[in-house]
């Protein structure tokens, strides 16, 4: 069994996949009046090829039990593709680089709660992996006409173990 490390999310080890949604370093704008603090131009959402438009959608997800077997993989080619959670729950982010999938590439990456990430154009994820309990995410993606989705098995499954980064 291929095991899989899960490394804390950061900006700096998920720069190859996209962006980290926070508000950790972000731009701070007063707007408002100031009464509101805008934190300004998190992520790159790259959505026109092909015609394409920003889509917003709510993905509910289910949570998932550990170990977890990681056997494929998906990417959006002609957009990227921004999840933001409505709760303050860790989920997990398998990724690998844009490009001919590279299995030994893939990493897996837990998520402080609040984060959000933005896969950008071509890379390589894992549908959403909640835990703990449902979950609900803001997501923006591309719509439009052209093919936006490719999935692929992975020859060999890598597990995702333990439950000691999941904060309760």
């Amino acid at each position: 069994m291929k095991k899989l490390a899960i490394e804390p999310l950061t900006k700096a080890a998920f720069e190859p996949f996209g962006d980290v949604i926070e508000l950790e370093g972000a731009k701070q704008i007063p707007i408002n009046l100031g009464t509101t603090m805008r934190f300004h131009d998190l992520a790159r959402i790259d959505v026109e090829d092909e015609g394409g438009r920003p889509l917003v959608n709510l993905f509910r997800g289910q949570p998932r039990v550990l170990p977890f077997e990681v056997s494929m993989l998906e990417r959006h080619p002609l957009g990227s593709q921004a999840f933001v959670p409505l709760n303050d729950r860790p989920y997990l982010v398998v990724v690998a680089p844009a490009g001919e999938l590279e299995p030994s590439a893939v990493r897996a990456f837990v998520t402080r709660g609040w984060q959000g990430v933005n896969y950008a154009k071509g890379v390589w994820h894992h549908p959403l992996i909640a835990l703990g309990e449902v979950s609900d995410f803001i997501v923006v993606d591309r719509g439009g006409d052209g093919v936006n989705l490719n999935e692929v098995q992975l020859d060999e499954p890598v597990w995702l173990m333990g439950e000691d980064f999941v904060r309760t």
